[in-house]
């Protein structure tokens, strides 16, 4: 016999399989010799009252062996001899878009601009020590994209446009736990990520795919009004070959939020981008412990059973929205720039989720018609065409550059000085290695940005007590939320809307938000390439 069941325990019980199946025997009525296997489905946890439970569904088997597998692996082909798709990017949109092409029979040629997931780590370990940037090689270009070490979290809002569970299930098969299954929120983990994604790669090569790295993307080639392939260089410091290379068959644009040479290619040769809203602001860093004791309700905080505690924050103010994003417990902030005169933060968390910090971005919405109302002398900014917000993403970002002495010292401020507009004397400890500097956000942001994270921040200390403190450090700036250009394409084909061949993909074309949702709609591409070869 095979039965679900929907049960509410303790932390202690909700993390131990033993202790489930005890927890089922009793309930039941069933003899706990007759369990031989209990598998969880799903698992949250409820915090909302002074006392924390967990949530589970899980699935029993009495009498019964279980599947040897919790899921059914896909079968991938040969595709070294079919029709090839050039697919730019490596970063979740392009490998699940370039796996979903071998199921479909079609032969992947993934071009990457970065390193290979495990190469790139030691550029972004030179950060720190040399307070500068690989412009092809950080954390936002490279195998893997942006979220390979920014975190790893797999958990999405967004159910309209395909298979988040399908997406899941890849990277389970590719070595992830199966627990992102059943997990509310999933999380694979900055230190686990790499690997997965490298047994990625493995298996498009294995099928006949190619993957090319420090191998960057300078144009399109077109036959008319139609995209037959692109135009790259090798960048690699040991390249002995001509650099200048080609590659044909329709291509899939799914070069992440970063790529503003791109946007700026496509938008100089007159293929279609409009501005796109985003949102920026701050990441904020409190210590681990506070936030544990506050969501928890306990001074003991998360105790031996619950994991590092999360949060989501949302306020309206002044008509736009003000919100917490990728909360990041346990974590690290890290400098997340793409090249040269840019202070980024971001944050990330180990599998574990173990480190003295957490941190999240505290964004407020920003839309294009906005750029018009911001006064600010040093935010010099064109309204009139579709890189605008793009322009204004930049200009901030140098600005907070030159408010950290023109290295990777990020400008920071603690919580209740920014909030009250006074200029903090020393900073808290922070995990944010290229270190910190002293300075006056409160002044120097622009004010439409600052005085709605303010507000937010009030009303976020009268709801959670203890969370507005100056135990907590604003780190200056988050800017990298979403893409600021949309890459104009068919709702229907998914090509562009003016050139044939051409699927913009993923979060840098303005789709998605986030591994998964970004997995997602690189598998729509791949489909829609499927459809558009076959006529």
């Amino acid at each position: 016999m095979i039965k679900e069941l929907q049960l509410r325990v303790t932390p202690r019980d909700g993390y131990n399989e033993q202790s489930i199946r005890r927890y089922v025997a009793r309930e039941q009525g069933w003899d706990e010799r007759t369990i031989t296997c209990v598998r969880t489905l799903k698992r949250s946890i409820d915090a909302r009252q002074r006392e924390v439970y967990v949530n589970l569904t899980v699935r029993v088997f009495i009498n019964e062996q279980p599947p040897v597998e919790e899921f059914e692996p896909i079968q991938y082909r040969d595709v070294s001899d079919r029709p090839q798709v050039v697919v730019v990017g490596a970063g979740p949109g392009g490998l699940f878009a370039a796996l979903r092409l071998i199921e479909l029979g079609l032969r992947p040629i993934v071009v990457e601009r970065g390193k290979n997931v495990r190469d790139r780590k030691k550029d972004l370990a030179r950060i720190r020590p040399e307070q500068k940037v690989d412009p092809e090689s950080n954390y936002a270009f490279g195998e893997g994209g942006a979220g390979a070490y920014s975190d790893g979290k797999l958990f999405t809002r967004s159910k309209k446009r395909g298979n988040g569970e399908k997406i899941l299930r890849v990277f389970c098969q590719h070595g992830a736990s199966p627990s992102i299954l059943s997990d509310a929120h999933p999380h694979i983990g900055t230190d686990k990520l790499p690997r997965v994604i490298e047994n990625m790669r493995e298996t498009i090569l294995k099928c006949g795919g190619e993957v090319h790295f420090e191998t960057k993307v300078t144009g399109l080639i077109f036959d008319g009004n139609t995209v037959i392939g692109a135009e790259a260089i090798n960048n690699s410091q040991l390249s002995t070959f001509n650099s200048q290379l080609s590659f044909s068959g329709p291509v899939i644009l799914a070069t992440g939020h970063s790529a503003r040479d791109v946007y700026r290619w496509l938008y100089n040769n007159k293929v279609e981008i409009e501005a796109k809203g985003l949102a920026v602001g701050v990441r904020l860093e409190h210590p681990a412990q506070l936030i544990d004791q506050i969501q928890y309700h306990s001074r003991r905080g998360r105790g031996d059973y619950l994991p590092a505690a999360e949060y989501s924050m949302v306020q309206q103010v002044d008509g736009r929205g003000v919100y917490s994003f990728c909360m990041c417990p346990g974590g690290f902030v890290v400098p997340a720039a793409s090249g040269p005169e840019q202070i980024v933060v971001n944050g990330m968390s180990p599998s574990n989720r173990n480190g003295r910090w957490s941190n999240s971005g505290m964004v407020v919405e920003l839309r294009p018609e906005d750029l018009e109302q911001i006064k600010n002398e040093k935010l010099k900014i064109n309204n009139d065409d579709g890189l605008r917000v793009m322009r204004y993403q930049e200009e901030l970002e140098r600005i907070c550059w030159q408010q950290g002495n023109m290295k990777q010292t990020a400008p920071a401020q603690r919580m209740a000085d920014f909030v009250n507009n006074r200029l903090s004397f020393d900073l808290p400890e922070s995990s944010y290695a290229p270190g910190l500097i002293s300075s006056p956000l409160h002044f120097w942001m622009p004010e439409p940005i600052r005085r709605r994270l303010q507000e937010a921040f009030k009303a976020w200390g009268r709801q959670k007590h203890g969370f507005l403190t100056n135990e907590a450090t604003v780190i200056g700036v988050e800017t990298r939320t979403s893409s600021p250009v949309r890459i104009l394409r068919d709702n229907d084909t998914l090509q562009h809307v003016t050139v044939q061949g051409l699927f913009p993909c993923g979060e840098g074309a303005g789709y998605a938000g986030g591994i998964v949702s970004a997995g997602v709609d690189g598998e729509r591409c791949a489909e829609a390439v499927d459809q558009y070869l076959k006529k």
